[in-house]
């Protein structure tokens, strides 16, 4: 098989976080067990100063041939509305780029990604006959917004649902844990069999080291680091609960917390959030020295780091994997992280985790570690023997076994209507869809709202509305093509399908004439239509009452 690895995920703006570790790690592991498979290296030439880098890290794996660069238009950044014909044209040409290099299958590390920088991806937006298997790291802004809790402005919503919807049209996923792949089973709809769990590893870069009490007297004053330490990389955002660790920290007995200071790692998102944790922490009771953020730290120091802590916390909400935790292990640092998502998996021992949602439980934890020198040996021979179990090469192997899989089922699926041995090209039908919108206060509405993200995997869709209120649907606007009813007359015989959502309102009423004109399928959402009849006979046509009345009841209703 030719396997294309879409590998821009190490190029653009993730390329210094955990995703762009995890798309060069996983695409260099690939390489290396390739086995009788073709691998092709695809990057884009938007970031052009990281190709040589990435090039030279395959060293001999991959000759200089396998390397593909790819030229979008440019500037796609979706954050900037100037740039969405560029960002939709480069799109297409991304597809037919893929499609010129012949592959069996598309391996694409990071697939959510484009509002602030110039990646593109795409899938099936046109015919093609070659696979597509993008990484899912996690659905974490998904989640929070069907719990409500999503505070994004509605340009970005509607660019993050558009990205969601692409990776609900592939034909298989690769998730790095199983939580991130429920989470696609649970609010994608995924077929739990299209989705296999690759896992994670960290690189060899970390590992157990011991330093001599001179490098850890060094090390410390290098970071102003002035007690022994809790070291943590929470403080980047809100999701990482800092403020419940900081509380937790506050907690500690006096006589145990007096000699430790609680160390965050790692750049802030927001900088500004660096001064709500410090007024937090004053506010909790804690000193100005007891809570120190180093800022970003570069790995050669944070391996030490981990090696130097007395204890690694890990109390983040949610997360995809959850490398952290993994790395600190790896290092010999005694680690305890929360109960939920991902990390029950990385951490595989229950007495290493509690409720991050309880500041005691934390504090709990934190002190039996800090105060049971039995049971954080116990936690440091539990971490390096845990941290052996993930490794790259198994990641590599587990993918390449997925998409083997997956492309014999679907030679054998398509098989009898290939054309010349291969399997078919496939198109997304055009749709036409008839229905009012959320913004119009209708029931109907609701039900479009869920059902087109489900017909958005076998339809390009366009949607036809004539209503006097805004759509602001984040799905519509960033999934779908709005038209108005005066141009769908128009362009009427380009599309495929039409699909009428009928019902008892007067937002449905223009739809009896289009039906007559322009045959389509029918969602009859009443079986009582005398209220959109009654708003047609005061309006419109007075002659369609009568006739109605008199087909429905007689000369004795007239």
């Amino acid at each position: 098989m030719r396997i294309v690895i879409d590998l821009q995920g190490a190029q653009n703006d993730s390329r210094n976080r955990g995703i762009g570790r995890y798309s060069l790690s996983i695409a260099l592991a690939i390489a290396r067990n390739k086995g009788p498979h073709e691998i092709l290296i695809m990057l884009s030439a938007a970031f052009a100063d990281t190709v040589d880098e990435i090039r030279a890290a395959f060293g001999e794996l991959l000759s200089d041939s396998a390397f593909k660069i790819f030229n979008p238009l440019g500037p796609t950044h979706t954050a900037d509305p100037l740039n969405i014909w560029r960002r939709d044209a480069s799109e297409l040409l991304y597809e037919h780029f893929l499609a010129a290099l012949n592959p069996d299958a598309v391996i694409v590390c990071s697939l959510m990604e484009g509002w602030g920088d110039q990646t593109i991806s795409s899938v099936h937006k046109v015919k093609q006959n070659y696979l597509i298997a993008p990484v899912l790291y996690d659905l974490i802004p998904l989640v929070q917004h069907h719990q409500d809790d999503l505070d994004w402005p509605e340009a970005t919503l509607a660019w993050y649902l558009r990205k969601v919807d692409d990776f609900r049209r592939t034909d298989f996923g690769l998730s790095i844990s199983e939580s991130s792949k429920s989470e696609a089973v649970s609010f994608l709809g995924c077929p739990a069999e299209k989705i296999t769990n690759i896992s994670a590893a960290v690189s060899d870069l970390f590992h157990e080291v011991v330093l001599e009490t001179e490098e850890i007297a060094a090390l410390k004053a290098q970071y102003a680091i002035v007690k022994r330490f809790v070291l943590t990389s929470s403080a980047i955002e809100e999701r990482k609960n800092p403020e419940h660790l900081i509380r937790a920290f506050a907690l500690l007995p006096k006589a145990v917390r007096n000699d430790i200071q609680l160390v965050f790692i790692g750049k802030f998102t927001h900088p500004d959030y660096k001064y709500s944790l410090l007024a937090l922490a004053a506010q909790s009771g804690l000193d100005d020295n007891d809570v120190l953020f180093t800022g970003y730290v570069p790995d050669n120091d944070l391996v030490r780091l981990y090696a130097a802590c007395d204890l690694f916390v890990f109390p983040s909400l949610h997360e995809g994997f959850g490398l952290p935790a993994l790395e600190a292990m790896a290092c010999g640092a005694p680690t305890i992280a929360s109960d939920t998502t991902s990390l029950p998996e990385v951490m595989g021992w229950d007495e290493a985790l509690f409720d991050p949602n309880e500041p005691q439980s934390i504090a709990h934890s934190m002190e039996r570690v800090l105060t049971n020198e039995r049971f954080r040996q116990q936690l440091i021979q539990h971490g390096l023997q845990q941290a052996k179990k993930f490794s790259w090469d198994r990641s590599a192997r587990l993918a390449l076994q997925a998409v083997e899989a997956a492309h014999a089922q679907w030679q054998t699926q398509n098989m009898g209507e290939s054309v010349h041995g291969q399997p078919p090209r496939r198109q997304r039908p055009r749709l036409a869809y008839f229905s009012s919108l959320r913004e119009a206060r209708s029931g109907i509405a609701d039900y479009s709202a869920e059902l087109l993200p489900e017909l958005s995997r076998y339809y390009a869709i366009e949607v036809i509305v004539d209503q006097e209120e805004p759509v602001t649907d984040s799905w519509v606007l960033g999934n779908a093509t709005l038209r108005s009813v005066a141009w769908f007359e128009q362009h009427a015989y380009h599309y495929d399908r039409i699909l009428y959502q009928f019902g008892n309102s007067e937002y449905h009423a223009h739809m009896f004439n289009l039906l007559e004109r322009y045959p389509g399928v029918v969602v009859l959402h009443d079986f009582y239509l005398s209220g959109v009849l009654g708003w047609v006979l005061a309006n419109q046509q007075p002659s369609v009452w009568d006739r109605a009345l008199l087909h429905a009841h007689g000369w004795p209703a007239m």
